[in-house]
């Protein structure tokens, strides 16, 4: 039903034109089922509407008819009567009427007319005044916003700029980095390999790199230890009273000092072969 419906309305809408083609399935017939009923309550309603309009023109015409009647009954006044000027002037008065929306001409209905027109036009200048208020506030922030708009723009360049210098530092020391890392593993495989051929040889265990670095950390103990020796051994000899104590404390702190310059002199050879 709906297709015989469709083809009916669009027969009615091309009229003597040929309908164009269309592929005629139920989503189709559908849609143009729904504008049918969409073109058709239009239809309607400006048949209404024209209908209205008609009705009102027709009872303007019997109003001015009637209107025209009485003029002439009660002043023998007839328009046709007027002069140019005098024409002229009653168009004006027409058109003022009807641009003022008065319900008739008389000065009655003029003067209230005129004075919401007034009206409306000085709300229209205030408000008009505000809007420049407001527009002018809008400038002035648009002004500001796009100074400020600048300058990140500005700070964005600056900052992208810092960003690129320093990720090419950053990539420069990930270079070395691992350039150093490279150099450290190949430096450690160097001495693991020296110290197997080294211990292959017959090389004492004690003279290996980590051997060589404990006794080069303990030399430096042993030479820290030594300053406070020597500080007492120079307090010993500032002392004059009872020379044969002093002569006794000053053999064994020369004894011990002996000592430990034996053994530092003994470690230092060891680190030298």
């Amino acid at each position: 039903m709906d297709c015989f419906m469709v083809a009916a309305w669009l027969k009615k809408i091309f009229g003597d034109h040929p309908i164009p083609q269309y592929e005629v399935n139920p989503r189709t017939t559908e849609i143009l089922h729904h504008l049918s009923e969409r073109n058709r309550v239009r239809d309607r309603d400006v048949c209404l509407v024209i209908e209205d309009l008609k009705q009102k023109a027709s009872e303007y015409e019997s109003e001015a008819k009637h209107l025209q009647d009485l003029l002439m009954e009660s002043v023998n006044f007839s328009p046709a009567n007027l002069s140019g000027a005098g024409s002229r002037y009653l168009n004006a008065l027409v058109d003022s009427a009807v641009a003022l929306e008065t319900k008739d001409s008389s000065l009655a209905s003029f003067i209230p007319a005129v004075n919401d027109l007034t009206s409306d036009l000085f709300r229209t200048k205030s408000k008009n005044e505000e809007i420049k208020l407001e527009l002018a506030k809008l400038e002035k922030n648009l002004t500001a916003t796009l100074v400020l708009e600048k300058c990140l723009r500005e700070d964005l360049k600056k900052a992208e700029l810092h960003l690129s210098t320093e990720r090419a530092k950053v990539d420069h020391r990930l270079q070395n980095m691992d350039f150093l890392k490279a150099k450290s593993e190949e430096f450690r495989f160097g001495i693991r390999a020296a110290e197997e051929q080294l211990s292959t040889r017959g090389m004492d265990a004690s003279l290996s790199h980590q051997s060589l670095v404990a006794l080069s950390e303990k030399l430096a103990e042993l030479k820290r230890q030594t300053i406070p020796l020597k500080k007492k051994l120079e307090s010993y000899l500032d002392l004059m009273p009872n020379p044969s104590l002093a002569q006794v404390k000053i053999e064994e702190a020369k004894r011990e000092l002996d000592t430990i310059e034996a053994e530092l002199t003994k470690k230092v050879d060891m680190m030298e072969l």
